[in-house]
């Protein structure tokens, strides 16, 4: 599994009922699905009203990496397995989180490391979208911080969008734009 502190169950409980807001709880969930024999992977999913709306994995990152064009699938490397892997590597250490809509089991620990760390209006401004994401579903964050970002939300990927008019939907907040 990916480095996390402590255990998924500790983990998931200081996400879903220590940390976060109580406009959500019982809407949102995380998910922890560990892959056997796979070197630890593992993939984290959030869960709005029992859909998943967002993965972490590497799988969803290569996905990514496919759809827009910058590398082949599996069966058609030219070159094997291992090269196919070293140059998903490549590719994710070139394009860092900031500048792409998917990520991977140890992006996520590591953007929730970067959260607990740091203090929440630290985490609202980060460039990490993760990041910010934990810090937008956070019980510390009010409306009145909620208002104060909905300008620089239109920058934001749509998924992390998403989850903003979510989270003013639910503080009864009406920002323009769709809830996951």
């Amino acid at each position: 599994m990916a480095k996390i502190e402590g255990s998924w169950s500790g983990m998931r409980k200081y996400l879903e009922q220590e940390m976060l807001a109580d406009s959500l709880r019982g809407r949102v969930r995380w998910q922890c699905v560990s892959f056997r024999d796979m070197d630890g992977l593992c993939m984290f999913s959030l869960c709005v009203d029992g859909v998943t709306v967002k993965q972490f994995s590497w799988e969803t990152v290569n996905s990514y990496f496919i759809a827009q064009g910058m590398k082949s699938e599996a069966a058609a490397h030219p070159r094997g397995r291992r090269e196919y892997w070293m140059e998903f590597q490549e590719l994710r250490i070139r394009i860092p989180p900031q500048e792409r809509t998917e990520y991977t089991d140890g992006e996520f620990c590591d953007a929730l490391a970067a959260y607990r760390n740091q203090p929440i209006g630290e985490s609202l401004c980060s460039a990490d979208p993760l990041v910010r994401m934990f810090a937008l579903l956070d019980r510390r964050v009010g409306k009145r911080r909620l208002a104060a970002l909905e300008a620089q939300s239109a920058a934001w990927p749509a998924w992390l969008q998403a989850l903003f008019h979510l989270r003013c939907a639910a503080e009864c907040m009406a920002p323009a734009g769709d809830t996951p």
